[in-house]
């Protein structure tokens, strides 16, 4: 992936994360996010960096989602 893609990515999970925390009135834990340094703006942070934060925001909204749920639906295919 080039790091332009990377960055639109990190926006669109920044995004998903603040559109997360409105709608949930439970209380979001993204603190291994917060501590890293990179955002989605920082246009002149590695690819790497932002590759990290992709993953970290990834993993973050994955562990929030995962606490709010209420029931597992089970995996299937069409």
């Amino acid at each position: 992936m080039k790091k332009q893609e990377l960055i639109h990515l990190h926006g669109l999970l920044s995004e998903v994360r603040t559109r997360f925390e409105t709608k949930t009135d439970s209380e979001s834990d993204f603190s291994s996010y917060d501590e890293q340094k990179t955002r989605p703006t920082s246009i002149h942070h590695s690819k790497n960096d932002h590759r990290n934060a992709v993953l970290t925001i990834a993993d973050d909204l994955t562990a929030n989602m995962m606490k709010t749920e209420s029931k597992t639906v089970a995996p299937h295919a069409d």
